[in-house]
């Protein structure tokens, strides 16, 4: 006999699983702060690499007027600039890394709640099932015990 409950219930599990199942299971592994500082340490290598190789495309894009003007004043004026605008940027952009993280691990956190409620609702009808066929069986044998 079908349980139109459960069939639903796993129907909704599987679903579930199937959209939510890669946004939530990075997230669910790890403490939140292991999590986020992990974004942050990736976001962190990504944007110096980043900026490195925009800086030598920049460099090689004006190197003659490089060249031409070799005062040392200027150039250390140049690397000070680029330095700062390295750091502000890197920092805004940990800013909003530290932000997405945040925000994609309480998603995770609060969808993961969800999935493990619906788990443990399957679980009970379960249990339900399987006590009620116990007892069932019980019974069953009370009755053949009486008649003979």
């Amino acid at each position: 006999m079908l349980n139109e409950d459960k069939i639903r219930l796993m129907n909704s599990i599987a679903s579930f699983e199937q959209r939510e199942g890669r946004k939530i299971a990075p997230a669910y592994r790890f403490f939140q702060s292991d999590y986020v500082s992990g974004r942050m340490m990736r976001s962190f290598f990504s944007y110096t690499f980043s900026w490195m190789l925009c800086a030598l495309v920049w460099g090689i894009y004006n190197f003659d007027r490089l060249l031409d003007t070799v005062n040392l004043d200027e150039v250390a004026e140049l690397v000070k600039t680029a330095a700062f605008v390295y750091v502000a940027g890197l920092i805004v952009y940990l800013m909003i890394t530290w932000y997405v993280s945040r925000s994609r691990y309480e998603y995770a956190r609060r969808r993961m709640r969800v999935y493990i409620a619906k788990l443990r609702r399957l679980e009970k009808r379960y249990d339900f099932q399987s006590r009620t066929k116990e007892l069932s069986k019980e019974g069953s044998r009370h009755e053949d015990a009486a008649r003979t």
